[in-house]
Formats: C-alpha cells, structure tokens, sequence
C-alpha cells in the first residue's frame, strides 16, 4: 500500500539564462540545491518527416521500420557538433510498434498526428528486467520494450502542438486479467540512463501500463502533459520519475486508474541493492484524478 506524504513547498528562483539553458537554485529549509533545465526547444540542423521514410498515416499499416528508418538515418546527427535533428510526424494515424531515440534528438507530433501503438506483440522488443526492479508481477523473464524508448541519451525533446500517443491499452488489460501474458506490458514513453529530457505538449490515452517514466536520469521535465485512461484500468500510473536527479513535473492534467505520479526509486531488495534514490524533485500545477489511487505516491 502507498502512503501519500505532505508535499513540501519549494522556491524556484530563476538566476540566468546561459547558453539557452537557465540556472536555477532550490531553496528548502535553508539548503540551496543548483537545478538547471531547458530552457526551449533547441533548434535543429537537421529535418525530416515520417513521410519522408515511407510513413503512411492510414491508421492500418505498419510504420514501426518507418519510424526506425528515420531515426537512424538521423542518429548520424547524434552529437552536438553536428547540431542534432527533428523527426516531424504530420497529420495522420500512424501505427507503430516500439522504436528507439538517438542523442541531441527532437521528435514532434503535429496537432493532428495521432501515434497507434500496435497490438501484434511481435513489434514489442523484449528487454532484460530493471536492474533496481527484477520480474514483477506476473512476468516470468523480461518486459516488452515501451512505445517510445531510449537510453544512454542526452538532449532528447518528445513534444508536440499537442499531438496524441494513444497505447490502445484495453487488449493489454485483458490479456494482463487473464493472466495471459508472459511478460510485463510496455510503457508509452520510458527513458533510461539519460540527461537532458524535455516530454512535453502531448495527450497519453490507454497506455498499456505506466504512461511516463524516465529512470535512472537526470535534468528532466515534464511538462504540458494531458494523460487520460480509466479509472479502472491496471497500473495506468501517469508520470514515475524512478531513480532520477533533478526533475520537474508541471502543468499536467491526469485520469489514471492508478496513481498519478509515483516518486520511485526501484522495488524492495532490488531498488535497495542498486541504491540511486530520487532526488531533487518539483512537483506543481497538477490536476490529477484518480479515486482509488494516490495524487502523488511515494514508493513501490
């Protein structure tokens, strides 16, 4: 059982802009915490749309090796010298399996771009368990790769003029009550081992299980984030840093059928053995319902 804790008020008092990254400190009790973060979406050097690699919006075919494509083709851009890259997804519904991000990377859904997550799991990669988590719940070895997925990462922006990501999460649930699957269900987004992550300006609907959760990063923020799913649904958290430093969570609007955000730091014997807590968190401007389930928890 979670138990939800008092949030403690902090102020964010903004000193500079340096290099298009602002410089902040966090004050609370006395104690001075340096913060910093993004200030806007970096300009690119390099573009392409979906369509350019063969997308097609039709809601039916496959884009996955599409969205793959791109991605590659753009991870030659990966480091900062070479100025980065943007893969555009235009208006459409575009069905996708699990794909991969690469470094110094923005991918921007337009207004009316509507992502699809397959249901054909054989478009879902296996992965080894969380290192701080081990198999959980009813997995019996590894876990389907999230929607959108990356680690070892830096300067990584998923944001959108309010583009939707819908998991179509309800054949998940079912196989998940039926005791039908053999491993965990996939996240819409999860972020591993990174630093400088901007997720923001989109709607989640139906994710499979959690909707967000960058673990093991640093310098996060979330940030203009609609996430809908009902409130019945299984561990549909919304957004779960998990063993990350410097974070801000803001401006979202949450329905979950689980809780909100859950403040993680791995689970039980393996969480204590990998030993990175989260740290250096703000937490503002939520709407969140859940009514069985935590506005905001702390702990698996």
């Amino acid at each position: 059982m979670k138990i939800v804790v008092g949030v403690a008020v902090i102020l964010l008092v903004l000193l500079g802009t340096i290099n298009n990254v602002v410089v902040a400190k966090i004050k609370k009790n006395n104690n001075e915490l340096e913060y910093s973060y993004s200030a806007s979406i970096s300009c690119r050097s390099q573009s392409v749309s979906l369509a350019d690699f063969g997308g097609v919006g039709d809601g039916t075919t496959s884009n996955t090796k599409a969205f793959q494509s791109a991605i590659n083709y753009l991870s030659r851009f990966s480091s900062q010298s070479k100025g980065g890259s943007l893969l555009y997804v235009p208006p459409g519904k575009w069905l996708t399996g699990s794909f991969n991000l690469t470094s110094h990377f923005t991918l921007f859904l337009h207004k009316n771009a509507l992502l699809l997550a397959s249901q054909d799991e054989n478009e879902w990669p296996l992965l080894e368990p969380l290192p701080s988590y081990g198999l959980r719940g009813n997995s019996t070895g590894g876990r389907f790769s999230s929607l959108i997925f990356g680690t070892n990462l830096t300067d990584v922006i998923i944001t959108g003029d309010n583009g939707t990501i819908h998991g179509q999460g309800e054949s998940w649930w079912k196989k998940y009550r039926a005791g039908e699957l053999k491993h965990e269900r996939p996240f819409l987004i999860e972020l591993l081992f990174s630093e400088n992550v901007q997720i923001s300006n989109l709607t989640l609907i139906d994710s499979p299980n959690w909707n967000i959760h960058p673990v093991y990063c640093n310098n996060v923020i979330i940030q203009g984030i609609t996430i809908l799913a009902p409130v019945t649904s299984p561990n549909t958290d919304g957004i779960n840093p998990d063993s990350c430093t410097n974070t801000r969570i803001e401006d979202c609007y949450i329905v979950s059928g689980d809780d909100c955000v859950a403040i993680k730091s791995g689970l039980d014997k393996a969480g204590i053995a990998f030993g990175m807590p989260t740290k250096h968190l703000i937490i503002r401007h939520l709407t969140c319902i859940s009514p069985t389930s935590a506005v905001i928890g702390l702990g698996s």
